[in-house]
């Protein structure tokens, strides 16, 4: 009953809620900025490189990693290969479509984090929570948008995790669907626990050094899979454009087409518009709030249009056909043998494991932010004990539940903070456009953009920028 309920929720918002609001928003966003997220590209990159003035604060490509480590994840494999298997080749153009006009969205709400972040101790935070709260005066709208971030990112995101990884080991002899879920949610709680928890130092800092290799990697693999299938190409792009404009797909049953499928895996993946980046955004010490707005427009390109493309093409070309029985990680697993033999699962399983333990913690990184938010100060040491044994258990027991009620919650909460972030930010977005405008005066006067508040006749009250 409360997996049907769940479902007809997520029916609902993402057959009519979220794909207006997200084409509306992403649009409308585009336009005014004009078209941002390729106007400036070489600025995203430059931005990325720029080094904080204090040598303690936080620089954009640490602020960049903290998010693209929540976005690069699960979903780039397992989600992309669900969306294929239910919602066919066209859903991968409804990624694009949602990456793409979703950079526009990621720059306003990173922008914006950045123009009312708060001052800390040692860096500088915030988020949607705050700029709700600043620029709306909204306590209670902030709270809510707050709960919802720790129930989709502590619960639904990492038990949604949790099952994707061990999902990858079922292509080998040695599982057994009754206990190696637990098993391998049981190791990974426990490493996620120990790094919470304190230790682990060394752990973090070997996966920090290789998940950015095992992204190239991952990426030079699928390109390696696609000119092994070359002649296949075309044939492929042809059906990911003639599916998606597929009228009697898309409108013959809407809750299974290309259209919905590509927005949820999309959303999913690269987060813009949700409300999630921001945190990490707000703690970039950067001179002009829209250099750390570019850099999240990367992270979604990043994100999507690159990894999320390279598990598609990788698929698509190894010549095994997706379908609703192979849904998941059994078609990226069945792809890769097809096209690399026994190493292709070998090769899916690790990226699985580097990427699904990163996703873990970055997401958690999101969670500590919202409870700071909620109790106006630094959780205390035992509450913040309970919370990360919570947390790790949370991981264990997600290893084990239903694929399809994972997904359903994860979307729901997922699309619930977007209703309220993209409106919200939808009336905010004239001071980001006026910050947009002033960097642009500002680089074609040949200077290094500085902000201040009073440039733009900012009229809240704001910790940075005077």
């Amino acid at each position: 009953m409360f997996e049907n309920l769940i479902s007809n929720i997520n029916n609902y918002l993402y057959g009519y809620i979220l794909i207006i609001i997200l084409l509306i928003g992403g649009i409308y966003f585009t336009i005014k900025t004009k078209f941002v997220q390729f106007r400036l590209l070489g600025e995203q990159i430059r931005s990325v490189t720029e080094k904080p003035s204090d040598d303690k604060g936080v620089s954009s490509f640490q602020a960049l990693m903290v998010s693209t480590a929540s976005r690069v994840g699960t979903g780039n494999i397992i989600g992309v290969s669900t969306a294929l298997c239910l919602g066919g080749f066209g859903s991968v153009f409804w990624m694009w479509l949602i990456a793409i006009i979703g950079g526009a969205t990621a720059f306003i709400e990173s922008t914006l984090s950045q123009i009312y972040k708060k001052r800390g101790k040692s860096s500088s935070y915030g988020g949607p929570a705050y700029y709700i709260e600043a620029a709306l005066g909204s306590s209670p709208l902030a709270i809510v948008f707050s709960v919802l971030l720790i129930i989709t990112y502590a619960i639904g995101f990492n038990m949604l995790a949790s099952y994707n990884l061990q999902s990858t080991f079922s292509a080998y002899n040695f599982y057994s669907a009754n206990t190696t879920p637990w098993v391998i949610g049981f190791i990974v709680a426990a490493l996620v626990g120990y790094c919470l928890i304190g230790g682990g130092r060394r752990i973090l800092k070997v996966t920090s050094f290789l998940v950015p290799i095992m992204g190239v990697i991952y990426i030079l693999v699928s390109i390696g899979i696609v000119i092994m299938n070359i002649s296949s190409l075309p044939g492929i792009i042809s059906r990911v454009f003639t599916e998606a404009f597929d009228a009697t797909a898309i409108f013959g049953g809407f809750s299974g087409s290309c259209v919905m499928y590509g927005i949820k895996r999309g959303l999913f993946s690269n987060e813009a518009g949700v409300g999630s980046a921001p945190n990490a955004s707000a703690s970039a010490e950067v001179t002009h709030p829209v250099k750390q707005g570019l850099v999240q427009v990367l992270s979604v390109f990043i994100d999507t249009l690159l990894v999320c493309s390279a598990t598609a093409f990788m698929c698509m070309a190894s010549g095994v056909e997706p379908t609703k029985e192979l849904s998941g990680a059994p078609y990226v697993q069945a792809a890769l043998s097809n096209t690399l033999g026994s190493f292709g699962p070998v090769f899916i399983t690790a990226a699985m494991i580097l990427f699904a333990f990163t996703t873990l913690l970055g997401n958690l990184y999101y969670v500590d932010n919202a409870f700071c938010f909620i109790m106006k100060r630094e959780p205390s040491k035992r509450f913040m004990l309970i919370y990360r044994i919570i947390a790790s258990l949370v991981i264990f027991v997600g290893a084990g539940l239903s694929a399809d009620l994972l997904w359903n919650i994860a979307d729901v909460t997922m699309g619930a903070m977007t209703v309220i972030n993209i409106p919200v930010i939808l009336i905010l977005s004239k001071y980001a456009i006026r910050t947009l405008n002033d960097y642009d005066r500002q680089r074609k006067a040949g200077l290094d953009p500085v902000f201040r508040a009073k440039d733009i006749s900012l009229p809240h009250k704001v910790d940075y920028w005077q």
